[in-house]
């Protein structure tokens, strides 16, 4: 006569009250039609556990616990979740609105082509990676390669060395040509040229980019830079 496992046997019989067929081996709840279990239909089946179990060999208080606890974490990850996503959709939109404050402004980017800002001026910074006997700023028109002007900063310590060009006469802002921005330096190596940062307008904020996180700059002469790149704006 074959034998049946009591275990087994309650269990199924569990699974019946509660409508929920095994017969291809993988529960499904046929009378809800949602294959996530949630906090109505876990409490149910608790109950039901509850109600069926073998009078010999009850449930222990701390597997029912435990069921609980982990019920109960599955649940605060899932809110967790939830509010995370909402958390960062919040973020975006302030991005959104913080690039959008850029708009007209002026941000600092690597690169030597400028073009004088609302106030008739061009400024920029250098990086000296060590103290310097002589700094030299020299400015050219970027189309046609006149020379126009050159700054004598002089000696400076290693670090950043901000610089301006403020007195442009109006015959070359009449132009409205962009400005070539040359940087020469000797620190101990003889004279040498570096690369200067220099301000230039933001054009454009939008959302799309590369890095699904930044936000993008259309910056003038420079094209889309990522915000997380820009350090300084004005």
């Amino acid at each position: 006569m074959a034998t049946i496992d009591p275990s087994n046997a309650a269990q199924q019989a569990l699974f019946d009250k509660l409508g929920i067929s095994t017969s291809t081996g993988k529960t499904t709840n046929a009378k809800l039609g949602n294959s996530n279990l949630g906090q109505d239909e876990f409490l149910k089946l608790m109950t039901t556990q509850l109600q069926n179990q073998d009078p010999f060999a009850p449930m222990d208080n701390g597997d029912f616990i435990a069921q609980m606890a982990q019920f109960s974490s599955v649940t605060g990850i899932r809110e967790i979740s939830t509010g995370i996503t909402a958390l960062s959709d919040e973020m975006k939109k302030l991005r959104v609105a913080t690039a959008s404050n850029l708009l007209g402004h002026s941000v600092l980017v690597p690169g030597n082509i400028a073009r004088p800002d609302s106030n008739g001026e061009i400024n920029g910074v250098i990086d000296l990676p060590a103290a310097s006997s002589t700094t030299r700023v020299s400015f050219s028109d970027a189309e046609t390669g006149e020379y126009l002007y050159q700054l004598d900063l002089g000696s400076q310590p290693s670090g950043l060395v901000g610089f301006s060009w403020t007195d442009i006469p109006p015959e070359t802002l009449a132009k409205r040509h962009a400005i070539q921005v040359d940087v020469a330096v000797d620190i101990g190596k003889g004279q040498e040229n570096l690369q200067p940062s220099v301000f230039a307008r933001v054009l454009a904020a939008s959302a799309a980019g590369t890095r699904s996180d930044d936000m993008m700059l259309d910056v003038q002469d420079y094209g889309e830079i990522a915000t997380s790149d820009i350090t300084k704006f004005r």
